[in-house]
């Protein structure tokens, strides 16, 4: 481990620099808890297509893709042009405009449900909104949500995240509003018929932080059924998967119809922005104005950046090209040709309790020698804090730096979001590189084989 860690350190020697620096802006020196990494996190520069440049100039296959983002890859187009155009209008007139028009139509026309779009920042904010909304149309306080499902930072949705969050700062009254379940239809149905103070379900149709803990349609569309027959609001967080599984999202690809849906990341094609969009019915109770409803019940919602035009233009140019249904067919081809290379190269080494699996073009990287796992195997039976970890810590740790040395850069070195610009070259190289950076490990003494 010590080798690996001074050729990372020599290979991205300003980055480290850049690091040290930040140790004195930023809380433990980053912007965003994800992008922590030992000994320190990379700097980006630029990036185009499915490449990335580090503050060194190396080059890197890109599987962040702006945090799952990023359907198009870096720099497309279409999204370049729209934004150019937009820019050179204003950035914020500070009143509504038609490209908000056009993007929410779009919407309409994927999300099933979408009756109604109320535009906010971020994913957070999303989720916080819907999360509002739910309790106020149905009068009650309570939410169920999932284990390890991920609903954004706040207060109403980070108890149950994280196996490891020690919840400070979270008042008792919140905690007591928020329960967390493993995800069985059992516990739901039981849960729903004994309390009568239940506002909504909230999940990640597809399962816990963007399928690491994969969930089949089957659940989603029995969550649907139980909450409809108890008069309990469902909330599908496609913060990640919407426009990506499926045009229309997880909850399109199984057929279900939420009362409410979370939007962000592809959403604004890379931009800030999210948005709940439901029933109009719910969504209303956001209506001002000469449409304001009974202002008792009416929910107050501002935010500054709400539908900014650059972001409306952005989000206008990818979704337009997103409803066409090549871009996410791409890179779901694309995710799965990947996961097969990496398995390929996991069962030629002959890795017990390795293997690479995930839902199109979201793939997980796996890697625990104790676990009772096969290339290709999805990981069951494994602990949720294990699973999100992406298996052994100090295994993956290790194959990060390794990969990250060899030109391929995983997010948090062990999911990959696909883009529709990756090619079979990109998947081939990514398998190289995986086979030469457990090749470092084994020369480390860190696996056998």
């Amino acid at each position: 481990m010590q080798k690996l860690e001074q050729l990372y350190q020599a290979r991205f020697a300003r980055s480290g620099y850049l690091a040290e620096k930040a140790r004195s802006h930023f809380p433990g020196g980053v912007t965003h808890d994800g992008r922590s990494a030992a000994p320190f996190p990379l700097f980006i520069e630029r990036a185009s297509g499915a490449n990335k440049w580090d503050a060194d100039d190396n080059q890197l296959i890109d599987y962040w893709c702006g945090h799952g983002a990023l359907l198009l890859g870096h720099g497309h187009p279409a999204i370049v042009a729209a934004v150019r155009e937009q820019i050179e209008r204003g950035t914020h007139a500070g009143g509504e405009n038609a490209l908000a028009l056009r993007w929410a139509e779009l919407i309409k026309q994927l999300v099933p449900g979408a009756e109604r779009v109320r535009f906010t920042a971020s994913g957070t904010e999303a989720t916080m909104l819907a999360l509002r909304l739910a309790r106020a149309v149905t009068g009650r306080p309570r939410i169920i949500r999932f284990e390890g499902h991920f609903h954004g930072w706040h207060d109403s949705a980070a108890p149950g995240a994280d196996p490891d969050d020690p919840h400070a700062g979270l008042s008792a009254d919140i905690l007591g509003n928020i329960l967390t379940l493993p995800a069985r239809l059992e516990l739901v149905a039981a849960t729903l018929a004994t309390n009568d103070d239940i506002a909504a379900v909230i999940l990640e149709p597809t399962g816990a932080a963007y399928g690491i803990v994969p969930l089949a349609d089957a659940f989603l569309q029995q969550v649907r059924t139980l909450t409809a027959e108890h008069g309990v609001l469902l909330i599908c967080d496609e913060v990640v998967t919407g426009f990506r599984v499926s045009p229309g999202g997880a909850a399109a690809r199984a057929g279900v119809t939420p009362d409410l849906t979370c939007l962000a990341k592809i959403l604004a094609g890379g931009l800030p922005g999210g948005a709940v969009v439901g029933k109009a019915e719910i969504m209303d109770r956001l209506a001002s104005g000469p449409d304001r409803r009974d202002v008792r019940g009416r929910i107050r919602h501002q935010g500054t950046y709400n539908a900014n035009p650059l972001s409306a233009a952005a989000g206008v140019a990818c979704l337009e090209l997103v409803a066409t249904g090549e871009p996410g067919h791409l890179a779901a081809l694309r995710g799965r040709e990947l996961a097969e290379a990496m398995n390929e190269v996991l069962r030629t080494r002959h890795l017990h309790g390795f293997t690479a699996y995930g839902d199109g073009s979201i793939v997980h990287l796996f890697a625990d020698p104790t676990s009772q796992v096969s290339p290709g195997d999805v990981p069951t039976g494994v602990p949720l804090a294990t699973l999100k970890r992406g298996g052994d810590a100090t295994i993956t740790h290790a194959l990060r730096m390794a990969l990250q040395i060899n030109g391929v850069d995983l997010m948090r070195g062990r999911s990959a979001f696909v883009s529709s610009v990756h090619t079979s070259e990109h998947v081939q190289a990514t398998a190289a590189a995986l086979d030469d950076a457990l090749a470092m490990l084994k020369a480390a003494g860190m696996i056998k084989q």
